[in-house]
Formats: structure tokens, C-alpha cells, sequence
């Protein structure tokens, strides 16, 4: 692998092809040929297409999985307005995605978040940028695996019809072992390149949302059998009404934060279709058109299902009810069997078990791609810019990633009982802390465009500033909530709650490995590697 000097004035080539200055223009300096299509750092060039793209966006998310680890907390935070707050929470995740999709058609780069950010308000932000998306990534890595292994383990029992076994889960040894498994399997075929995932992620996401369908329909011919007429377990259940799309109907703002915290996690990860960009036909335009695609199918399924459940067992703290606590952190555990019976009831957790694993295998993509990003631009070290010869994927940045999410896991596991809950709390506060920064960056970016029509005005100012400040707004409001030990499992150290702990410990060590790799990359951060008349692509395989 060549790594090229691109200091301003230096290296005026990229891959072999002369490389032109940066600038706000759409493909300007952004490494794209006469196709629209972009110049790498050796990732397999073309391996995916439209639906391609759209597919992993979806498998990041992993909406099966996503479903049954929050809809029950949703629910439990504000009540029968849960599908207000999935749509409050996708509206700011739509205004960023308007921001993701006008930054890459300029700079179509696998670092996305950090190398726009770096291009509009510098290195030291963007970094820190970067460093909010790769440790989002590790933890959800790591509450992936978490209910993969315990979904693998529930259906073991379901199709063994031997509790004993399910109970397997229950022990720590074999849960991380069987934890640690799933992920180095996971690693090992995101390894392998873009064509092996794309040929996993087509089945597991096709089983799901046809699962997830089922279990709507079925849910809806429950409710409407069973609401309100004394049938046991569906009494509880809920004809629909309007007012559960108004968020203004939530009993308190704190409720509404909460609620929406967890709402924004339901839709993280449709980026993995712009950390693709590279490797996407029609870089400068497919990723944002499937990233637009995959939220559209997102807020769907999440409507559907939210509203089918909450007609069927309604919101209630007990028996079925979403927000019953004892079962709230796995709904479709609880309702699996009683609405679609046992058989079809092991189909769904069949889905969640293939959701865990194929966002699993997905969410290895932004993560790899930004710390390749990162390392070719100096801004990490040099060892993980190297991209497989063969496999045309960043191997070592893959590994890493492999690594540290098996090493979160085991500790975390080990230290505290409520690490899935906690972690998925703190996780709210990464994604709206680096979603913002990217949204802020690119009305800053094409600043110097927004009067020459309309719609640069709206699309490269208004949404994405509007959605930054809804996510940054969130992101305080969290940061105080979160102080509260009764905030998340309400667990705490020293008095604080663990959730704020965990979520301001992390970035804080963020800030402490960037001064560290500031004495040994200093060039990064004099701003002499990377800058908005820079190229953006650096290297080549």
C-alpha cells in the first residue's frame, strides 16, 4: 500500500490519477472520476449497487432487534404516544440524513463523519467526531452480540423443548464464550469483503422483515378479536386512536427526552450506507438515495409493529403490557408465543436471533472504514491503513474493531448486570453528539453556496442545521437527566448514575487518546494533512 503525502501542494496525485483541489462543489476535488464514481484507498471499487446499499443500511439497524430491545422501554417511558416518539425521533435523523447525503455527493470518503467534519471545522472536532462514531459502534457492537448469544441459547431451549438449556444463557462463562464466538465469526466474514457480506445481509434482512410482518398482521387480528372482551392475556389491549401520534400528549419533558433518547438508537446505523461510498457504484449519489430508502422502510416497520403490539396487549406495567419492566428489555420474548402460538412463535425469535447477527456483521463496515479513514490521514497510527490485497477490506481496522468490542463486552458484563440497558442509554449520547457535529458541519461547509438557490438553502442549510440542533438539544438534556442514578437501570458509582458514568467516561477518554496521538501525528493536527482544498483520498491498495 502507497501512502501518499497530501500536505497542501505536495502529492498532487491520488491513485495514480491527477487529484484537484477541494472545494464546495459537488465532486470538486473529491477524488471522483468522469462516472461519478470515487478514487479509493484500495476497498473493492463497485461491489455494491442501490438495494445493496439500502440492505445494509437496514441490516445496521437491525429493526427486529432494535424492536425487541426498546419498544418495551419506549413504551414505558411515555406510554401510549410510542409511535409519537418514533416519529419524533426519525425526523431529526431524516433533516441529518439530507446533511449526509449533500456532504458525500461532495466528498464521497469512508470516513464520513470525521473527514467532513475535519474539512469544516478542523481536526482536533473532527476527530473527536470520528472517535464518537467508532465507540458508538463498539457498544452496539457489543448489545448485539449480547442478545445474539441470548436469543441463540432461547431458541436452543424452543427447539429442544429442554429449559435446561436456555438456561445456559444464564451462565456467565458460556454466555461470553458463545458472545465472543458470534463475534469473531462476525469479524471474520465483514474480513472477507463486500461481496460475502452482501450475500449474507439479502437473506438475514429478508427474513426479518417478512418475520416482522407476521408477527404485525398476526398482532393486528389479536387486537381486533381480542381487545376489551375479556380474552385473558389480550384484554389489556387497545383500540387506536390518533392521539397516540401526538408527542405533545407525553405526561413530561423528561419523559419525552428519555423516550426519544431510545427512539434515535431505533434508527442509528442507516449511515453504513455512506461508509460504503467507495466501494458503491455511483459514489457520489447511490449511498444518499439507499440511506433515504432504508429510513422510509425503518420508520414503516417501526409504526406498524408499535402500533399492532400496543392494539394487541397495550402499554401497561403488567401481564403482556410493553411497559411491564420484567419484560420490557426483550418483548418479543414475552409475546412471541402468545400471538403468533408456539410455532410460528419460534419464528420470531428466529428473526431476532438473524437481526443480532446481521447487524452484527454489518456494524464492523462505518467502524473499519472510519478508522482506515483516520489512519490515512495520519489522524491514527499507520498500521491500520492497510487494506487486504485480496479481500479489498481494511483487515487490521476490521480485526481491531473485532477486538475491542469482545474485550467491552467481557468487562462490562463482567462489572455490571445491567450493561445491556446502561450501555444502549449512553449509546443515545454518541450518536447524538457525532450526528450533530456532522449536520453542523455541512451547513458550515457549503456555507458559501446557500444563496445560490433555493434548494442549497434548504438542503446544505436549513434541514441539516435544524437536525443538528434537534439532536444537540437532545443530547444535553440527556447529559442531565442522566446524572440521576434512577436514569437507565439506576445503578450507580460514587453516587452518579452509570449511564452518565459510562457515556461522558468514554468520550473523556476519547479527548485524552487524541492528545496522546497528537505528540506522535502532530502534521494531522497542525492541519497540514487534511483541509477543505485537500483531497480526500489519500492511498491506494
Amino acid at each position: 500500500m502507497t501512502q501518499l503525502d497530501v500536505r497542501p501542494g505536495v502529492g498532487d496525485t491520488v491513485g495514480g490519477v491527477a487529484g484537484g483541489g477541494a472545494s464546495g462543489d459537488a465532486g470538486a476535488g473529491a477524488g471522483t472520476d468522469a462516472s461519478g464514481d470515487v478514487r479509493g484507498k484500495g476497498l473493492g471499487k463497485g461491489s455494491v449497487g442501490l438495494v445493496g446499499s439500502a440492505v445494509i443500511g437496514i441490516s445496521t439497524v437491525a429493526p427486529v432487534y432494535c424492536l425487541t430491545s426498546t419498544l418495551g422501554s419506549t413504551a414505558g417511558e411515555v406510554g401510549v404516544q410510542m409511535p409519537a416518539v418514533f416519529l419524533a425521533g426519525f425526523l431529526p435523523m431524516l433533516l441529518v440524513a439530507f446533511a449526509y447525503r449533500e456532504l458525500n455527493k461532495a466528498v464521497p470518503d469512508c470516513g464520513t463523519s470525521f473527514t467532513w467534519t475535519v474539512k469544516a471545522f478542523g481536526p482536533r472536532i473532527g476527530w473527536m467526531c470520528g472517535w464518537g462514531l467508532v465507540i458508538a459502534t463498539i457498544i452496539v457492537l457489543s448489545n448485539l452480540a449480547g442478545v445474539a448469544t441470548s436469543y441463540f441459547w432461547l431458541l436452543a431451549g424452543e427447539i429442544t423443548g429442554n429449559p435446561s438449556i436456555a438456561a445456559l444463557d444464564d451462565n456467565k462463562i458460556v454466555h461470553i464464550a458463545t458472545c465472543l464466538t458470534l463475534i469473531a465469526a462476525a469479524t471474520a466474514i465483514s474480513y472477507r469483503g463486500m461481496t460475502a457480506t452482501k450475500g449474507v445481509q439479502y437473506t438475514l434482512v429478508g427474513l426479518q422483515l417478512a418475520v416482522l410482518a407476521i408477527f404485525v398482521a398476526m398482532a393486528f387480528q389479536k387486537a381486533s378479536a381480542g381487545a376489551g372482551a375479556g380474552t385473558g392475556a389480550f384484554d389489556t389491549g387497545l383500540d387506536f386512536s390518533w392521539q397516540w401520534m401526538n408527542p405533545f400528549a407525553v405526561e413530561s419533558m423528561g419523559a419525552f427526552t428519555a423516550g426519544l433518547s431510545l427512539s434515535i438508537f431505533m434508527y442509528w446505523g442507516w449511515d453504513a450506507c455512506l461508509a460504503t461510498n467507495e466501494e458503491t457504484t455511483g459514489s457520489a449519489k447511490t449511498p444518499g438515495r439507499a440511506s433515504l430508502i432504508a429510513m422510509v422502510v425503518l420508520v414503516g416497520s417501526y409504526l406498524a409493529t408499535g402500533i399492532a403490539a400496543q392494539m394487541a396487549v397495550g402499554s401497561g406495567t403488567t401481564g403482556l403490557g410493553l411497559g411491564n419492566p420484567e419484560t420490557s428489555g426483550n418483548v418479543f420474548a414475552a409475546l412471541a408465543g402468545p400471538v403468533m402460538g408456539p410455532l410460528l412463535g419460534i419464528l420470531l425469535f428466529v428473526a431476532v436471533l438473524a437481526s443480532a447477527t446481521a447487524s452484527l456483521q454489518t456494524t464492523f463496515i462505518p467502524v473499519a472504514r472510519t478508522v482506515l479513514a483516520m489512519s490515512t490521514y495520519e489522524a491514527l497510527p499507520a498500521s491500520y491503513a492497510k487494506v487486504h490485497p485480496r479481500f479489498k477490506t481494511p483487515g487490521r481496522a476490521t480485526v481491531m474493531a473485532g477486538v475491542a468490542t469482545g474485550a467491552f463486552y467481557t468487562v462490562m458484563t463482567l462489572v455490571s448486570e445491567n450493561v445491556l440497558t446502561d450501555t444502549i442509554f449512553a449509546l443515545g449520547l454518541m450518536i447524538c453528539f457525532y450526528y450533530s457535529l456532522t449536520a453542523f458541519a455541512c451547513a458550515w461547509y457549503f456555507r458559501g453556496e446557500l444563496r445560490r438557490s433555493a434548494r442549497d438553502l434548504f438542503f446544505k442549510g436549513v434541514f441539516p442545521v435544524l437536525g443538528g440542533l434537534l439532536l444537540a438539544a437532545v443530547f444535553f438534556k440527556t447529559l442531565i437527566d442522566m446524572w440521576n442514578p434512577s436514569y437507565g437501570s439506576g445503578s450507580t458509582v460514587l453516587g452518579v448514575g452509570s449511564v452518565f458514568v459510562i457515556g461522558v467516561g468514554l468520550l473523556a477518554l476519547g479527548l485524552v487518546i487524541m492528545l496522546v496521538t497528537e505528540r506522535r501525528s502532530p502534521a494531522f493536527f497542525r492541519g497540514e494533512i487534511l483541509t477543505k482544498s485537500t483531497p480526500a483520498l489519500l492511498a491506494e491498495a
